[in-house]
């Protein structure tokens, strides 16, 4: 059962993870008042979170428009990027595109085809979650858009081809028809923008050639990330790290586990469990990765050897791995390493969603 979180309803004037100041995009200034039935779009009244928490955020359905197959340039056509803005990062084989926050900041949601995968890089800038989802659902193909919704200041996503509700925290339809279905995690890479073009200087990014007017590189939320006590929407707060700290949970039913950039200061590799599960982490001061160990893997010995091109680990038997966790030499070269279950996140939203332990070296 999902963890229930009471918050306070306030209704004032208020900008949200779905708002823009362009005119195609609403005014952005509607009252955050729970949605009627009618308003929810789905058609279907129930909801597996508390309706009265899920928050009109102002610009109505599609009033910030995904995008769907955008236009990708190379790193040397990007001008609107500075080193220390983050991507997120998605391959698969030799194709590997980057996702700039500063694009979804505008947009939330890029849906995309890469070789045999579809995929929706879905990103919420009010909690700070970029999370890959698979755009097959029930045998059929989708596209996401943006809701206009709001559950504890988290995007809610709605698929194109049922109409149904998603929370992008929770992995899963919280309304409509699909009500219940998890969504299938698609692993994407964040870091920065400097530290991806060392890692993948051949790869694809997102073009701001969207076909909307829109102010790239500038965030429409001023100084929310870095201002611990802004907050657009109400939603709890959990005192033991700053609000807005940016950590990596592993999350297993309705629990999580949330890593500090601070414990990959004295090393780069954890080794933990969680669950009855084994995890290793491998982190730096630009990126935390996580993969869960099983049989074939959990007796390697693996080394961190970056030094700021693809390669991340070694391992006893001769095998480098790169940060998807992709074998790319050696005699298991082809292999992955299993992804965690596991999204970059501001530290508030984290607990908000899921009963949430916190690593301690």
């Amino acid at each position: 059962m999902k963890k229930k979180i009471i918050v306070l309803v306030c209704t004032g004037l208020l900008i949200s993870c779905s708002s823009s100041s362009n005119e195609d995009s609403g005014t952005g200034q509607n009252s955050n008042n729970p949605p009627t039935d009618s308003e929810s779009g789905s058609g279907n009244v129930t909801w597996s979170i508390p309706q009265s928490q899920v928050l009109d955020g102002g610009p109505g359905k599609d009033g910030i428009p995904a995008l769907v197959n955008p236009n990708f340039v190379n790193i040397q056509s990007i001008n609107y990027l500075n080193d220390t803005d983050f991507v997120l990062g998605f391959k698969q084989g030799e194709d590997v595109r980057a996702y700039p926050h500063a694009i979804l900041d505008w947009h939330e949601i890029v849906n995309d085809n890469i070789g045999s995968v579809s995929v929706a890089v879905t990103y919420c800038p009010l909690t700070g979650t970029g999370i890959g989802w698979n755009r097959i659902l029930k045998g059929k193909e989708t596209t996401f858009g943006v809701s206009g919704l709001l559950y504890n200041t988290n995007l809610i996503p709605y698929d194109r081809e049922t109409n149904s509700n998603w929370s992008q925290i929770l992995n899963e339809s919280v309304n409509g028809t699909l009500l219940g279905e998890k969504a299938d995690l698609i692993q994407l890479f964040e870091t920065d923008w400097k530290t991806w073009k060392a890692l993948y200087p051949n790869s694809k990014v997102l073009s701001n050639n969207t076909g909307f007017s829109r102010t790239y590189g500038i965030s429409p939320y001023g100084d929310y990330n870095t201002n611990n006590n802004r907050f657009l929407f109400p939603v709890p707060k959990d005192p033991r790290m700053p609000s807005k700290e940016r950590v990596l949970a592993i999350v297993d039913g309705d629990d999580s586990k949330a890593y500090r950039f601070s414990s990959f200061i004295s090393q780069n590799i954890i080794k933990d469990s969680f669950k009855s599960k084994n995890y290793m982490l491998v982190g730096n001061p630009n990126f935390i990765v996580s993969f869960e160990l099983d049989a074939n893997t959990e007796e390697l010995i693996f080394e961190y050897v970056y030094n700021g091109s693809e390669i991340l680990l070694k391992d006893n038997e001769g095998s480098e791995w790169n940060v998807f966790g992709e074998a790319v030499s050696g005699p298991r070269m082809g292999e992955f390493l299993k992804p965690a279950p596991a999204f970059m996140a501001f530290w508030f939203s984290v607990p908000a969603f899921y009963i949430t332990d916190i690593y301690v070296n």
